[in-house]
């Protein structure tokens, strides 16, 4: 039996879709979806996503933070965390193939003209725009974790050129592979379509920049479904206006939801998503969840830990 009451702690989030599941799995666990001041003491567990500063050190007998989302940034960020709680976040396979699909759908576009295309249609004019052939484009996936190596074998099986970029070195047969600070330049330079996969850390905050737009091929297309804060939004805007990056398909941004002002919406040159390219899946998350709980209960430790001190 489970020791100690779990807290769904985004409060004000729509919370059943997520708990129903946990309580099938697990009927005996006591969870909470208010934060009751009187009985802080009884919390163990905490399902958070971008918590208030400060909020999770309160919890004086805490055993394990699970974040909703693949991304931990806003959770690590938080220098009120409390050090000896470990942070398990999301590897999922559902969340995976979703990103998988995102990336393959995108390049595709991008590769195969679709945008154009589509303005054609609404100019009602027949007109055959040639594309190259899947070898000859290259594409480069800046993040070559669990995300960015299945990403790469899918676009592998469409003959795709495919690079990948990390911190340290990893081996993806097929795949050329770059690691290191030293390593980004040649990277960049044969990415005819970046892919940004990365977590954002302070290292990779506002990578893509003009400097790093500036060593892409001239006709470049940029792929951020990262993280918004890895993007300078006025530096792409001025890489697509002077005409050396072809477009960009982006899905997430600085301010989510995304202003109505923001000239990201009408330009001509940018696709545009709502944060949507791989959703956390609540029964799979949840399995998760329910799992950790049982290898404590055990005395094992959690799966998935993220490291403070790389970020991820």
């Amino acid at each position: 039996m489970p020791q100690g009451a779990l807290l769904f702690q985004p409060t004000d989030y729509p919370h059943q879709i997520w708990t129903d599941h946990l309580r099938r799995l697990m009927p005996d666990l006591d969870i909470r979806t208010e934060d009751d001041e009187t009985r802080k003491g009884d919390i163990a567990y905490c399902v958070a996503w971008k918590p208030k500063p400060g909020s999770l050190r309160s919890f004086a007998n805490l055993k394990v933070v699970f974040s909703m989302g693949a991304g931990v940034d806003a959770i690590v960020a938080d220098a009120t965390f409390p050090a000896h709680v470990p942070l398990s976040r999301v590897v999922d396979d559902t969340l995976t193939q979703a990103m998988t699909e995102y990336v393959v759908l995108h390049v595709l576009a991008w590769h195969r003209r679709q945008r154009d295309l589509d303005n054609l249609q609404k100019l009602k004019k027949w007109r055959l725009i040639a594309a190259p052939r899947a070898e000859q484009v290259r594409v480069g996936i800046l993040g070559f974790g669990v995300l960015g190596q299945a990403a790469a074998l899918a676009l592998k099986a469409l003959n795709y050129n495919i690079a990948g970029w990390s911190a340290s070195p990893k081996q993806v047969a097929g795949v050329e592979s770059f690691a290191g600070a030293d390593a980004l330049q040649p990277f960049l330079s044969r990415s005819d379509i970046l892919v940004c996969l990365l977590p954002l850390t302070p290292a990779t905050r506002g990578i893509l920049n003009t400097h790093t737009f500036a060593q892409l091929p001239n006709g470049a297309c940029v792929i951020n479904c990262a993280r918004g804060g890895h993007l300078i939004e006025s530096d792409l805007i001025a890489a697509l206006d002077s005409g050396h990056l072809r477009g960009a398909t982006l899905d997430v941004f600085q301010v989510e939801p995304l202003p109505e002002t923001s000239p990201l919406w009408s330009h001509p040159k940018i696709t545009i998503t709502p944060h949507a390219a791989a959703i956390t899946d609540p029964a799979a998350f949840m399995r998760h969840v329910a799992n950790t709980i049982r290898r404590m209960d055990q005395n094992l430790r959690p799966e998935n830990l993220v490291d403070f001190a790389r970020g991820y």
